[in-house]
């Protein structure tokens, strides 16, 4: 008799988790409140935003066209038709997903479910009625909501969540956005070429504060053309709505405060885990203080015989690392043994130009006082680059000095979401500086930037010299 495993959630998580349950011949149920799989990523994450900013990087680049003497009249956008577009996008993907799932003979429920115990699970159908599932397993992949700060003063339609804001109503003419984290400075992005004249606002003294200021300030010179502005150390207090605009109240850091009209507001200050409302009272499952549900490294929580995995299980908040940790719930269900331990995440932001990181990063090392060596290569002097009008980028390796392993790489560059696999790869594989400078990469590539920065340390880069002595 085959396991019977439960399913709550079809995001990047969910629906592998499902289907790797499925093809091991284990008896699926899967529950997601859509009609198809695909989640919070596909519906209204990663997919769409990453559409939209395609459509908005094609603006960008024909209205820069003209450096290499190349002019086309100024983009018409129609709104109607790039929300078809992304729209198509997604019915692509999760009809795909759909297609998969009735393939694999996965029993798909739309509705809710909450656990009545450890063994069952109580479902409210999205059409009407309720049914009870009985499992042997079950693996929770609910994901995570949108923030939202009690800073709005009433009911208002102009403030946007990061779920609204994929659905470009229309493009303001002034737009503050709460946030400078990747959500933030993506959909700021689309919005930017759109034609909005973008305010961020950020309450640290830096964006995306998980990454190495050196990338980030790279990418910052960038958004300072594309952006009206970008306001640090500054923390908006109050939004209200006043003949159809609003009126936003800031303070610094000196607790002065100063008032700003806006036409709409985007709130991109983070997420936060669902895994409330599910019935887990009624199981062994312990949360923290955060609202995460703990796990061990096999994904298992302090119930036996239920998982979590994804944005509800802990950060990093990434559909790729939900991916991995189904795979290593089923393994471990299926008697294997399996544990997420992984020595690199990779992390990408895709503004422009992107910026995105991998194992330690410098960061990191510097508050837990870990001792380390740094190679940075500028791209300026990449030909690849030179010959894209790349004027900005940088890619980066943190090594360790007794070792010289590669243990961290940052990129910040057209492409970095691409070259940070080679990277995650060679830290995974334990991988030393002397490995990366003797593997042969394509030329002229921006890939090749990870072999010259490895070189660098060794001062043997054809392309760049620093007074640093020959090793």
């Amino acid at each position: 008799m085959s396991l019977k495993v439960v399913v709550i959630g079809a995001g990047p998580g969910g629906y592998p988790a499902a289907f790797r349950a499925a093809d091991l011949g284990m008896d699926v149920t899967l529950i997601d409140p859509a009609s198809k799989p695909g989640g919070v990523c596909l519906y209204v994450g990663c997919i769409p935003s990453k559409a939209l900013l395609h459509a908005a990087h094609t603006i960008s680049e024909a209205k820069h066209a003209n450096e290499y003497g190349v002019e086309f009249n100024d983009p018409k956008i129609d709104l109607d038709k790039l929300r078809i577009w992304k729209d198509g996008v997604i019915g692509k993907m999760t009809g795909g997903l759909g297609m998969l799932m009735k393939q694999r003979k996965v029993k798909f429920l739309q509705g809710s479910a909450s656990f009545t115990s450890s063994k069952q699970v109580n479902v409210t159908l999205h059409e009407g009625g309720q049914e009870v599932i009985d499992f042997d397993f079950a693996i929770i992949a609910t994901g995570s909501v949108p923030v939202s700060p009690p800073i709005v003063d009433g009911k208002t339609n102009l403030v946007m969540d990061s779920t609204s804001a994929l659905e470009i109503p229309d493009v303001p003419k002034n737009l503050l956005v709460v946030g400078g984290g990747y959500i933030g400075l993506e959909l700021g992005t689309v919005y930017a070429n759109l034609g909005s004249k973008v305010t961020v606002v950020e309450m640290t003294s830096g964006l995306l504060p998980g990454a190495d200021r050196d990338l980030v300030e790279i990418l910052k010179k960038d958004l300072d053309s594309k952006f009206e502005d970008i306001l640090l150390t500054t923390k908006v207090e109050k939004i209200i709505e006043k003949s159809n605009k609003l009126r936003v109240t800031l303070s610094d850091l000196e607790k002065i405060n100063s008032n700003m009209t806006f036409d709409k507001a985007l709130i991109a200050v983070g997420r936060t885990p669902m895994s409330k409302k599910i019935g887990l009272e009624n199981t062994f499952v312990k949360i923290n203080e955060r609202g995460f549900i703990e796990t061990d490294l096999q994904c298992r929580t302090s119930d036996p015989v239920i998982f979590a995995i994804g944005d509800v299980a802990g950060e990093p908040m990434l559909a790729h690392k939900a991916t991995k940790e189904a795979h290593v719930a089923i393994d471990v269900i299926n008697g294997k043994p399996a544990m997420f331990d992984p020595l690199a995440i990779p992390a990408v932001v895709f503004t422009e130009p992107e910026l995105a990181w991998t194992g330690l990063s410098e960061l990191e090392a510097r508050q837990k006082n870990w001792e380390i060596e740094i190679s940075k290569f500028p791209w300026a002097a990449s030909g690849r680059a030179t010959t894209m009008g790349i004027k900005r980028g940088m890619t980066k390796i943190i090594s360790e000095p007794s070792t010289k392993r590669i243990i961290g790489v940052g990129i910040v560059g057209n492409g970095a979401g691409e070259m940070i696999a080679e990277a995650t790869l060679a830290i995974e594989m334990g991988t030393t500086l002397e490995d990366m400078k003797s593997i042969i990469h394509a030329h002229p590539t921006l890939s090749e930037t990870l072999m010259e920065t490895a070189e660098i340390y060794y001062n043997q880069s054809p392309h760049y010299f620093s007074p640093k002595k020959n090793k």
